[in-house]
């Protein structure tokens, strides 16, 4: 994995989807231009759903690792 530094951290570890795709695209426009949000979750379908929502949000994802589906968007 990459080295980054996410500004904020959304953990929706128990949440059952959709909602941790949900939660993080209602936190992504709280963020400031450059601002990293690392989700987290152990919802099996998170770590396709939350990378294709934001993508089609116009979103980057940074990074995808399956050790507890973390994600930075």
């Amino acid at each position: 994995m990459k080295n980054i530094v996410p500004d904020y951290r959304l953990d929706m570890v128990g949440e059952p989807c959709p909602y941790p795709a949900v939660a993080t695209l209602e936190a992504m426009p709280q963020l400031k231009k450059g601002e990293i949000l690392e989700v987290v979750s152990d919802c099996p379908q998170s770590i396709n759903n939350i990378p294709l929502d934001a993508r089609n949000h116009g979103y980057t994802v940074l990074d995808i690792s399956s050790r507890m589906a973390r994600q930075f968007v």
